[in-house]
């Protein structure tokens, strides 16, 4: 457990978090989300908004995180067709309902595994706005996972700017929200996926985090 992102934790009060589908919140950053109770949240999934089965059990999420929310709706068809810089960014803007937090969370610019485009995008979107100006934060942190390219289920970046092992019982509930508000089998790919440690890139200037986004999201 990363002494450190606790100590920091404590002194975080606005919180959003910027994911391209309903169930990213939870499967990369739900422990966080359900360690720190007196954060406010306010959570934003860019794609199926008009989902006639995830979109519902989105909202039973935000329930169980204490949070707000909102939801767009991007393609997100199998076939991955990129989407514009501006489609993406201009979602965040419309629906992100304040401009300026203590920490956003969000996508890695490489995703957490061997490969989703709307991660990629969405990670993309959220910097080139932090360095614009156009949203505001004290801190962005990005997820840090990998799967060795398909080699194995995504794991926690050991060597992560922040790497915080999850005790049992929110690990316990987080995996609750993923089996039971989702839905996922004991069997699927999200359930035998969800990890039980949380690793963050964190970043506290736009110039750094523009850098990383240049480099692919990925280490020197």
């Amino acid at each position: 457990m990363n002494i450190g992102i606790i100590n920091e934790a404590e002194h975080i009060k606005t919180v959003a978090v910027i994911v391209a589908h309903p169930d990213d919140e939870t499967l990369w950053a739900g422990g966080m989300l359900l360690s720190y109770t007196s954060w406010d949240v306010f959570i934003l999934s860019l794609c199926r908004g008009s989902d006639p089965d995830r979109a519902p059990k989105f909202l039973r999420a935000l329930a169980h995180f204490n949070a707000d929310g909102a939801m767009g709706d991007l393609d997100d068809a199998t076939a991955q067709q990129a989407l514009t810089e501006g489609e993406v960014e201009d979602t965040i803007l419309t629906l992100l309902p304040a401009k300026a937090y203590d920490l956003i969370i969000t996508h890695n610019p490489n995703g957490e595994y061997t490969r989703h485009l709307r991660h990629e995008e969405v990670s993309q979107a959220v910097i080139n706005l932090w360095y614009v100006g156009k949203i505001k934060t004290k801190e962005l942190w990005t997820f840090a996972y990998e799967d060795g390219g398909k080699k194995y289920l995504p794991q926690p970046r050991l060597n992560a700017t922040a790497y915080f092992k999850l005790p049992r019982k929110t690990w316990e509930s987080k995996n609750w929200i993923i089996n039971t508000i989702y839905g996922f089998s004991t069997d699927s790919w999200e359930a035998q996926t969800t990890p039980k440690a949380e690793a963050f890139w964190k970043f506290n200037r736009p110039e750094r985090a523009k850098d990383w986004l240049i480099q692919g999201g990925r280490e020197k």
